[in-house]
């Protein structure tokens, strides 16, 4: 089983590491697009075409499916991946998890990069999945960049920045963005209010990795020989992890157990 994974930078991770944990037998391609990131201020033309140059680099590997773990590139590049890549390779979007969050009846906050928020992609997701529902939308200034290089200062000013514009009864946090699951433990410390009840965050990545196993038949068996190698694409071009994201554990936790392919 061979499962690619793709994003400008390190927001893969998180659905890296959780396709790992389900399936440590599974070879992972991970292409990413230093040259070309952030990918957020872009053009939707020329995140589109950057986001495809970065999936048919990864396709050349013949991965089963590919997911695209970026929330910006699925609002802007998934039909057109899907168009070229599918049916002989299964596409796999991030969607914020608006509906799981909403589930629990709130109030909700969405933090999410200043592009998306406020955007007419995410309105849709409150509009269909949290009709009734108290939601506010908080804009992460600076927060993905921060953690993408694991500026430390920077991750924690502008996690306090976002924490002062949630307010303070919201019971759930939906992390928009696949950087900032890598920093949850964080953002939960700056969001709960002491004598509140625990606060409920809802990213994305274990059910994206679910969904990429469902869509190729498979099943999840965690207790696999940890056998699958790791192969890391730079715009295109084989290289290693990004001195980043070994500042991480889902990054920790790929190079312990993926042995060179």
């Amino acid at each position: 089983m061979k499962i690619a994974l793709m994003d400008s930078g390190i927001g893969l991770l998180a659905a890296t590491a959780a396709v790992r944990r389900l399936r440590p037998d599974a070879d992972l391609v991970l292409s990413l697009d230093p040259d070309g990131m952030p990918w957020g201020p872009r053009t939707t033309e020329d995140l589109t075409a950057r986001a495809m140059a970065v999936a048919e680099a990864a396709a050349a590997h013949r991965p089963d499916a590919l997911i695209i773990g970026c929330n910006t590139a699925t609002v802007h590049a998934l039909p057109t991946v899907r168009a070229r890549l599918e049916p002989g390779i299964p596409v796999i979007g991030t969607v914020p998890a608006i509906k799981p969050a909403a589930a629990g009846g709130g109030p909700v906050a969405i933090w999410a990069t200043p592009a998306t928020t406020g955007s007419p992609y995410q309105r849709g997701l409150i509009e269909d999945f949290a009709d009734g529902v108290t939601v506010t939308e908080v804009p992460c200034w600076g927060l993905a960049e921060a953690v993408e290089h694991a500026d430390e200062p920077a991750v924690e000013a502008a996690v306090a920045a976002a924490a002062a514009l949630t307010p303070r009864d919201v019971t759930t946090v939906v992390l928009g963005c696949t950087h900032y699951e890598l920093v949850a433990d964080r953002i939960r410390a700056a969001v709960q209010r002491p004598g509140r009840p625990p606060l409920a965050l809802h990213g994305s990545a274990g059910a994206v990795a679910a969904q990429a196993l469902r869509r190729i038949g498979a099943r999840p068996a965690p207790d696999a020989a940890p056998g699958g190698s790791l192969t890391v694409l730079l715009s295109g071009q084989e290289g290693g992890l990004p001195a980043a994201a070994l500042a991480y554990p889902e990054g920790r936790l790929l190079q312990a157990v993926s042995p060179a392919p």
